[in-house]
Formats: C-alpha cells, structure tokens, sequence
C-alpha cells in the first residue's frame, strides 16, 4: 500500500516531523522498515531525522507507552526494579482492536462519554491507521502518589485495572450500540465478525420476564490489556501504517462517530489540529478515574459479601434512610460540590438495597433539588439512562475519589464494622430484624 515516493512526501512535511519530534519526548521509539523493526531502545530527536530516516527506509513510527529519564539506558538485561528506577511516568493507552472499523469507532466514542462521565478532561484520540483507535490520557492528568506508592511505579499494573474497569463499565451499552447500528439484525454481526453465535449471542429476561438476546462483544472487539505492558510500543500519531497506506491521525474526541477512514489518507489531512496526549493538562483530572479503577477488584469482592447478606434476609421492599450511612445522608441534605460523583454514590446505593428504578429516579429529583446548584435535568435523565438497579456497588469507604473526596464521609462508631456503604445497610438492617425476631 505505501510506496517509496507516498513515504517521502508524507515524511517531507514539516509539520509532520514536528508532531513525531514532539511526541517522541521521553519515549522509546521503534521503527518499522517495511515488515521488520530496527534496533531498540533507539529515540526521535531532531525533525530533519525523520526525513533521513525515512530516505533509509523507514515506514512507520512507535513509541512506548511509558516516559523514560534516558530511553537509550534501556537495555533486556535490566531487572523490573531497574527498569522502575528509570521510568519517569507512563501515560494510559487504550487500544480498541476489532476486525469491523465501525464497531471500533461507536467502542471510541463510548470510552470517552466513560472517561467524560469519570470527569477526565484531558482525554485525546487517534484512528490507528487501519480499524482501530487509541485512546489517551496522558500521565500528567493522574496523581503524583496513590497512598504512599508513587504512581509512576504502578505501570502496568495501574493501566490495566483502568482498561478492565472501563471495558466492564461500557461492555453491556456496547452491545446495544453494535446491534442499534445494524438495525436489530444479530446474524449481521456474526456475518462480519466471524463469532461463534453460541458465545457472541446471550439471552436475559426483562422486567416481564421476556426472554431477549443480548449481545456480548467479548468474543470480537477487545480493548487491548496485551498492549498495555512494559516497553509495549504502538503507531505515533501522524505515523503512516504499511497495510493501510493511511496515517495514524489525532481526532476530535467529541466527533469520533462522524470520523471515516477517508480523512486519514495522506493527500487529506492537513495541518495538524489536535494532539495525541496532550502534556499541557487540566490538574489531575484523572484522579477519580485511577481510584475507582484501583478500587473496582475490592468492590467485586464486597459484593460478593453483600451478596451473602441478601441470601440471609430477603428484602421485600426497599430499605429505608432510617438504615443509611452518615455519607448518604450527608449527600441528601445537598453538597455544593461532587454532585456528579454523588450520583454514581446514590444510584448503586440505592439499587443494591432493593430500590426500583423508578424510584430512584424520583428520589433523586428531589434530592437535586436540595442542591445549592443544582444539576440539569437533561445530565441527570441522562445518567439514569442505561442504569440497572443492583448491578454495582458504590465506590468503597476509602476510595478517594468519591466519599472522601467530596467530604461527606464522617464516620460513626459502626462505620469501623465495614468498607462499603451498602455493608452499613444491609447489617444495620438485617440486625434490627434479628431483634425484632428476639422480641417477638
């Protein structure tokens, strides 16, 4: 697809030199020549290099995922403590993998609206040059520490759990997207991704007790983990891709639906307008993302717990506020700040203890309300959405992003018995039956 003279001209750009240059800082860089990589660690410093470059053979760019004090100290020998003695940072790179160019796009779209819902603002994507897209947020968004580990020592452990918590958050509204965009027809999907029916294809029943087919992304589209690893290289932006002939192109994140694969050949695009993880952030605007990604494995844990508590009493009806943590009723006399964050709170609180949907829904009008500024209609409509009472727990007593970070957690003595807010409930509750067992 890329022949020498595509090369050169794409390479000769000015414009283009300057954004791999740019993006090069701190990164090891690799270099594809046709098939076949050059030597590692090897580095992009100067513009001029990458036309020289490029006269040698060069096709394509790649950096890593992680910032590096000098890339060129890297070397196979060194231990995993050596290699963290010189990384200075990594920046979180999702990369949507599936053989339908459409279905990767509504999955890019998705994890932003996510990452907008967690309140990162310092998100950046990229078509990667063939079916997929890169989704960024640069290191500088996250927090210097997490407790008493420095975060740049939490690679690549740290971005994993991110990638998993995002793909588990989005995966069911995915589905939906994919079998909305072929108007209904499963058989068209299995068609043009070569699933098994048996394992891309579930049934659940709805509130009637309908049988419905749903359909599970798992077996063909993958926000990739694999990539996420030590010394990982993937395309830089403006880099061309051998297969496809087109160029690795930054995008808007807001209008990632109306991108087509057109736009990113090498005569369309023009001078560059957007930036691939972009260092000139916002504060730590991925902060919230990074603790409740962190936190998300202990949430599956409790509720397992809480779970164990349901099967010991079955609830009947809702649990009312008499039961509720000294958090959730902080939350509902109205906070001025963390509002979105306290909705995550009050909806997986709420739907775990029994609350219908609808029920939340009015509560939380009333709750809004309260709000010394309150939030629009339209965003709460708009989180209430695709919300399945009793799917998820509520962050955990001590992550910081939520409870913490909002100052609304002003534990009593019982708050010591547990780590979830729903664990208060439930015990709270389930002790005053057993006392009302006794009496009686």
């Amino acid at each position: 697809m890329l022949s020498k003279s595509i090369i050169l001209k794409h390479y000769k750009r000015p414009e283009v030199q300057n954004e791999l240059v740019k993006h090069a800082q701190n990164k090891e860089i690799g270099m594809c020549f046709g098939q076949g990589y050059g030597k590692r660690p090897d580095i992009l410093t100067y513009p001029r290099d990458v036309l020289e470059l490029a006269f040698k053979g060069v096709s394509s760019f790649h950096s890593s995922e992680e910032l590096w004090n000098n890339p060129l100290s890297i070397n196979s020998n060194l231990s995993k403590k050596e290699l963290a003695d010189i990384r200075i940072g990594w920046d979180l790179v999702l990369d949507i993998d599936c053989a339908v160019f459409e279905y990767s796009r509504i999955c890019a779209d998705l994890i932003v609206k996510f990452l907008r819902y967690c309140e990162v603002k310092d998100i950046s994507i990229k078509f990667s040059g063939n079916k997929g897209f890169h989704v960024g947020v640069p290191f500088q968004a996250f927090p210097q520490q997490v407790g008493e580990t420095r975060t740049k020592d939490l690679f690549p452990d740290a971005a994993r759990k991110i990638a998993f918590y995002i793909k588990e958050n989005i995966k069911e509204e995915l589905g939906r997207k994919i079998i909305e965009f072929e108007q209904g027809n499963f058989s068209k999907v299995l068609e043009k991704t070569n699933a098994e029916r048996e394992k891309a294809i579930t049934t659940r029943k709805d509130h009637l007790g309908t049988v419905i087919p749903f359909l599970n992304v798992e077996p063909f589209l993958e926000i990739d983990t694999v990539l996420i690893s030590s010394r990982h290289l993937y395309r830089m932006p403006y880099s061309l891709h051998e297969k496809s002939g087109l160029v690795s192109l930054p995008i808007d994140p807001d209008t990632v639906m109306e991108f087509e694969k057109q736009m990113a050949s090498p005569e369309a695009i023009s001078t560059p307008t957007f930036t691939f993880l972009d260092r000139t952030v916002d504060g730590e605007s991925a902060r919230q993302l990074l603790m409740q990604a962190l936190d998300f494995e202990v949430q599956l844990e409790e509720e397992r717990e809480v779970e164990k508590a349901y099967q010991e009493v079955e609830i009947t009806s809702p649990i009312k506020e008499d039961y509720f943590p000294p958090c959730v009723r902080n939350i509902l006399v109205g906070i001025p700040d963390g509002k979105k964050r306290a909705i995550f709170i009050l909806t997986n609180f709420l739907g775990k203890i029994g609350w219908s949907k609808e029920e939340i829904t009015a509560y939380l009008k009333e709750w809004n309300k309260k709000n010394p500024e309150p939030l629009r209609d339209v965003y709460l409509k708009g989180q209430l959405y695709s919300f399945k009472p009793g799917e998820k727990l509520p962050p955990n007593c001590n992550n910081e992003g939520y409870a913490l970070g909002i100052g609304v957690c002003k534990p009593d003595n019982f708050c010591k018995r547990i780590k979830n807010p729903v664990n208060y409930t439930v015990l709270k509750w389930r002790d005053s039956l057993q006392e009302k067992e006794q009496k009686d």
